[in-house]
């Protein structure tokens, strides 16, 4: 498996941001009320942060030799999946949290209440929901071993 590209983390933001964008636009252009982030999205977001990290954690520990115990190769797979997830529906997030922030920020009268503190926590979350996936999914990388050091001096014939 590929590990995250930056490309890729920069398209879904900003794709996110024009999502989040326009759907706050058509939403107040029908009259209906625009959506502010509940208070329980980030704490989400950070908790999935916390859960992938702690998944990861003894895969790394097994890596780098510091643990004796064998990880299964299945729930490895599973783990760094789960983290490349993580790091790509953050990167939608953030881009979707960016864009309805700076729809709320853009219109001549702030709304009432607590809606930018509450979109700027949900953005939050999914910046450390995105770094937590980067990072997870840096814990389950393989070192070279010996096998691709062979392998890169080996010249291959070619007709």
């Amino acid at each position: 498996m590929n590990r995250t590209r930056p490309t890729s983390i920069i398209g879904l933001a900003v794709a996110g941001l024009v999502i989040g964008f326009l759907a706050e636009l058509a939403t107040s252009s029908m009259g209906a009320a625009i959506f502010v982030p509940p208070l329980t999205l980030p704490i989400t977001l950070v908790a999935v942060a916390i859960i992938v990290v702690a998944f990861a954690v003894p895969i790394r520990r097994a890596v780098r030799g510091h643990s004796v115990r064998r990880i299964d190769p299945f729930q490895a797979t599973r783990i760094v999946v789960l983290a490349k997830a993580c790091s790509l529906s953050g990167a939608l997030l953030v881009g979707a949290g960016v864009g309805v922030g700076a729809y709320l920020l853009t219109r001549d009268v702030l709304p009432s209440g607590n809606a930018i503190l509450l979109t700027a926590l949900a953005t939050a979350g999914a910046v450390i929901l995105l770094v937590a996936g980067l990072i997870a999914e840096l814990f389950c990388t393989l070192p070279p071993g010996d096998d691709d050091e062979r392998t890169e001096n080996v010249h291959v014939p070619t007709d």
